[in-house]
C-alpha cells in the first residue's frame, strides 16, 4: 500500500464500490481512458479514487466529491461491443480526501490519506438473515459477481459493505455510516431498510 499522503486519480460516480467489492465500468471520457490507462501502467499499485457523488456540492470548487473513496485496481477490462472500453475494479481500502487539484484535462486529483476500516467481527445470529437475503440477491442477479463464499457471509464488514453498494442509499448516509467506529450502526440500518422492503 502507498505510504501516506499520497495523490491520486479520482473517479465520481452514482454507484459505489467498497472494499471487498467489485464494479464493472464503461469508459469513454479522454481524461477516465487517461487515469485507467496510468493506472493499469503503475500494476498493482496503480489506484483509481473511485468517490461518490455529493449532490449538495459545486463542480467549481470540487466539493460535489464526497470526502471517503475507495481506493480500487483494475482487474480486468475489454473493448465492448460499441466500441467502448469495459472495465473491472475491484475494491481495497478507505481513503479520506485532504484536497483536490484539477488537471488541464479535467481529471480531478486527490491528495489523500488511508481511512480507518472497520474491525472486522463474525456476523451476529441477529444479522444472519441479511447474509441469507444477500446470498439470494447475488445468486438472483449473477452480473453482481460470484456468488458469496461461507466466509464472506460469515464477515460482518463484508455483508454490510455489499448492502450499501446494493441499495438505493443516498451518498450522505452511506458517508455517515462509512464514518462510523464500526460496522454496527450500518448492520442495523441495513437491517431495518431490506426488512421493510421485504414486508412490502
Amino acid at each position: 500500500m502507498a505510504i501516506e499522503p499520497f495523490q491520486v486519480p479520482l473517479f465520481p460516480l452514482s454507484g459505489h464500490v467498497l472494499p471487498g467489492g467489485q464494479m464493472r465500468l464503461r469508459i469513454f471520457e479522454p481524461r477516465y481512458l487517461r487515469m485507467v490507462k496510468e493506472a493499469c501502467a503503475q500494476g498493482p499499485n496503480g489506484y483509481i479514487g473511485m468517490c461518490m457523488f455529493n449532490e449538495s456540492g459545486h463542480v467549481d470548487d470540487n466539493t460535489h466529491i464526497h470526502r471517503i473513496g475507495t481506493l480500487a485496481t483494475v482487474v480486468d477490462f475489454e473493448t465492448l461491443p460499441d466500441g467502448l472500453l469495459g472495465i473491472t475494479v475491484a475494491g481495497q481500502q478507505l481513503f479520506a480526501i485532504e484536497s483536490i487539484e484539477t488537471a488541464s484535462d479535467g481529471l480531478r486529483i486527490g491528495h489523500v490519506t488511508l481511512f480507518k476500516s472497520w474491525p472486522e467481527h463474525p456476523l451476529q445470529a441477529e444479522y444472519r438473515d441479511l447474509a441469507e437475503q444477500l446470498n439470494a440477491v447475488y445468486q438472483r442477479y449473477p452480473e453482481l459477481g460470484a456468488p458469496p463464499a461461507a466466509e464472506q457471509l460469515d464477515s460482518a464488514n463484508w455483508v454490510a459493505q455489499r448492502w450499501l453498494e446494493i441499495l438505493p442509499v443516498t451518498a450522505d448516509t452511506k458517508q455517515t455510516l462509512l464514518d462510523q467506529a464500526s460496522c454496527g450502526p450500518a448492520l442495523s440500518y441495513l437491517y431495518e431498510l431490506v426488512q421493510a422492503n421485504c414486508d412490502e
